[in-house]
């Protein structure tokens, strides 16, 4: 039986409005009932994710920043990873001949040079939202990640281009189809995961993780049950083929999973898409 849930956000966990619905919280509630450790695992900022924890009243352990961040359900950092100076320096100062917009994240917050209105949408519960500034005035030191958000064509070809010039020296996923990160090596939801795990004494294979991207990938795997959403990036479902499919955001899929994982202990799930 699962002893931890690991849950995506937006495209996951979250309505597509952004928000959590409320089959949804009450399925977090039960889970929390039954002594399950709850994990919020989301490529969002720290500052970000407290207030969604905030909003349900819940314990939950806080992985943000697509794995660079680990805090647990008091606030106390367990595990932080920048990129490396250079890196980070080579990809804010490098003309990529490229109309993707470009996003640093601190500890501090979120900078960009350009107004986004768009983005902010997606942060509605938090009011989180970027600062702007001339990026080539900040310096590459404690960067927890990189963001381009542009179409996704254009996002592939950049993505080649970085990984041309980074090679092992960073992660480059995709954690939406429009949003291409550069991350540190080697640092994942799914590290993360293996991280908490292995802090609280606790086997991947008792835990359960949804998700619906790219950045996902790792955790799905490393999960000893791993749960891809409907509306999922279609690579996500080539690469792990044998994981079940089990609904779309919109219909509050991971909350129909759960109702059913909580009335039977080993539950054989079909989605009924």
């Amino acid at each position: 039986m699962a002893r931890l849930a690991a849950f995506d956000m937006d495209g996951t966990l979250l309505l597509p409005t952004h928000q959590l619905g409320k089959e949804t919280l009450e399925s977090l509630y039960a889970l929390h009932q039954r002594n399950v450790i709850l994990t919020f695992a989301t490529g969002r900022h720290l500052l970000d994710m407290q207030a969604v924890r905030a909003q349900t009243t819940l314990p939950a352990w806080l992985i943000t920043g697509n794995g660079t961040r680990i805090h647990d359900p008091q606030g106390n950092l367990l595990y932080g990873c920048d990129l490396q100076e250079e890196v980070a320096e080579l990809v804010m100062r490098t003309p990529w001949q490229t109309s993707a917009s470009i996003h640093l994240f601190t500890d501090q917050g979120w900078f960009t040079d350009k107004p986004l209105p768009g983005a902010l949408e997606a942060h509605s519960i938090s009011g989180f939202a970027y600062q702007l500034c001339d990026l080539q005035q900040m310096s590459g030191r404690d960067i927890t990640k990189i963001c381009f958000i542009a179409p996704h064509e254009i996002l592939l070809t950049l993505q080649q281009r970085l990984q041309q010039a980074l090679g092992a020296r960073a992660n480059i996923c995709f954690s939406a189809w429009d949003c291409l990160e550069v991350l540190p090596p080697a640092c994942n939801k799914g590290a993360a995961l293996a991280r908490l795990c292995q802090h609280l004494d606790l086997p991947l294979a008792e835990c359960m993780a949804f998700g619906d991207a790219m950045n996902d990938r790792e955790m799905l795997e490393q999960a000893g049950q791993g749960f891809i959403m409907g509306n999922a990036m279609h690579q996500l479902k080539a690469a792990l083929p044998h994981l079940p499919v089990i609904g779309h955001c919109e219909t509050q899929a991971v909350s129909r999973y759960l109702n059913h994982w909580l009335s039977t202990p080993h539950p054989d799930y079909s989605s009924g898409q």
